[in-house]
């Protein structure tokens, strides 16, 4: 267990997320250097609405193997955070998902949750470090004012092989909603909410297959295939929160080489 996953699970029904006061309504200027400097950035269960605390609860207990086969390596990798989270819809539970732009050179194209490497301002990798990261990568990308987001949970740290990422999943409430949307084009392609509802619907769910012989569980949803390293999340989610609903595991969709 990493120390980020033991600050998470140590602080649970502490403070709320620490948030600003002095009216700056730039992330930048102010969560991401003073005042995430300042140790603000806390995790918490306090709260938190009913139908999460499902999510919150297996967070606190579910070991790596259980999330996926592609573990850490002892030593290396790129450090780096992804933040999922949860908001309410006008079709209740739904993810804030983006897609990546097409001409980027890692995962280009895919629907992903906001996210990348630690910066050296984000502190360390096993502290603070991704909580920092993850809420300042989904500012740069989605535009969300991180002060309206509670964080309530740290996943094991996990592994890309193709990118050599080592991520750590951040779960979020989003508590007080704010404007998101493309901010670089660059990065961007497209900022999305899916509705719960239509993750755990069968009829969204299908297996992706690769050329490269990967199988794992892929989503279609919001005109967009959710497959990979986010897919898998996602499944994992839905199925330790007890949300999960039987599938037809056979309904197969065919990935190319550009995938």
């Amino acid at each position: 267990m990493t120390r980020a996953q033991e600050t998470a699970r140590g602080a649970y029904d502490q403070d709320a997320y620490g948030r600003r006061t002095d009216g700056q309504g730039a992330y930048g200027q102010q969560t991401a250097g003073a005042g995430a400097a300042a140790g603000d950035v806390r995790i918490t269960t306090e709260g938190l609405p009913a139908w999460l605390r499902p999510v919150a609860d297996a967070a606190a207990t579910v070991q790596p193997h259980q999330l996926s086969r592609f573990l850490p390596p002892a030593t290396g990798g790129r450090q780096s955070a992804v933040l999922i989270l949860f908001g309410e819809g006008a079709r209740g539970p739904e993810l804030l998902l983006m897609e990546r732009a097409g001409t980027l050179r890692s995962h280009a194209g895919q629907p992903s949750f906001p996210g990348g490497s630690l910066d050296p301002e984000d502190g360390d990798p096993d502290g603070d470090g991704p909580l920092r990261a993850a809420l300042r990568e989904a500012w740069e990308e989605t535009g969300l004012d991180p002060s309206g987001v509670q964080l309530f949970g740290v996943l094991p740290r996990l592994y890309i092989p193709v990118s050599g990422f080592v991520v750590t999943p951040v779960l979020g409430w989003w508590r007080e909603p704010s404007p998101v949307g493309v901010v670089d084009q660059a990065e961007t392609a497209r900022v999305f909410t899916v509705p719960v509802a239509d993750l755990t619907d069968p009829a969204h769910r299908v297996t992706s297959r690769h050329p490269s012989g990967h199988v794992g569980p892929a989503f279609t949803v919001e005109g967009a295939l959710v497959w990979g390293f986010t897919a898998g999340l996602i499944d994992r989610i839905l199925h330790y929160a007890g949300w999960e609903v039987p599938w037809d595991r056979d309904k197969q969709v065919p990935l190319d080489w550009r995938s």
